[in-house]
């Protein structure tokens, strides 16, 4: 599998409402944490969630997470 492009080193962190989101796993897309479709053509694809009730999310900005969608600090050895 590819890597993905790291498009901070850092999380997102965004206070979030309920409902489904879709995570971009590539790196590429230009509304970042969130997929826009710019992994098409690539083996990659997003990571859909549920967020149950509103929430600060600290979404994975590297790509490289253990956790996704979520920060797990691997941002901290890149």
């Amino acid at each position: 599998m590819s890597e993905p492009e790291s498009p901070q080193k850092m999380p997102y962190v965004l206070e979030t409402e309920a409902g489904k989101y879709a995570w971009c796993r590539c790196g590429k897309s230009a509304k970042q944490p969130f997929c826009d479709g710019s992994h098409a053509g690539t083996e990659f694809t997003p990571e859909v969630v549920t967020i149950e009730e509103k929430s600060s999310v600290a979404w994975c900005g590297c790509k490289q997470t253990k956790n996704p969608p979520y920060c797990d600090g691997s941002h901290s050895g890149l």
